[in-house]
């Protein structure tokens, strides 16, 4: 079952209180012209990472409409996820839109991204992601409980 604008806005403004290795965010819900909203900004973990993340959202369409979401160690761009359609690229077809952008050559170089969707929050997914892979050492890292 789709999530309510006011949940939605209960999960965003709660992560830094739910995950422990979010040291801060700045994310925000900007409600649009009812049922859209938009939500931007970052979230800020140790060890110089953060993801800067862009949703927009339309809760009587399906949920999420677009997405972008960045994570950066510093000034360096580690890998991104969005959801612009590729079409031509038939190795990423079985997750279409969904795809991530991956070193080396990270503008070109693009996998499938499985746990993706515009039917549920992905903030969960690449939160724990980054817990998962960038942050694992790196003190304690309790699990997201979304």
């Amino acid at each position: 079952m789709p999530l309510t604008l006011a949940e939605y806005e209960q999960l965003v403004y709660g992560l830094p209180d739910t995950v422990s290795a979010i040291r801060y965010s700045t994310l925000t819900v900007v409600r649009l012209e009812p049922p859209t909203a938009i939500v931007k900004g970052e979230v800020y973990f140790e060890g110089d990472v953060f993801l800067r993340a862009l949703q927009v959202l339309d809760f009587e369409e399906g949920f999420i409409q677009r997405y972008s979401y960045e994570v950066y160690r510093g000034e360096d761009k580690l890998y991104w996820y969005d959801s612009w359609p590729h079409p031509h690229i038939p190795e990423l077809s079985s997750t279409d839109p969904h795809h991530k952008h991956v070193p080396p050559d990270i503008k070109h170089n693009r996998v499938l991204a499985p746990h993706l969707s515009f039917d549920r929050p992905n903030l969960p997914f690449v939160i724990q992601e980054i817990i998962d892979t960038l942050l694992a050492g790196e003190g304690d890292q309790s699990q997201t409980s979304q």
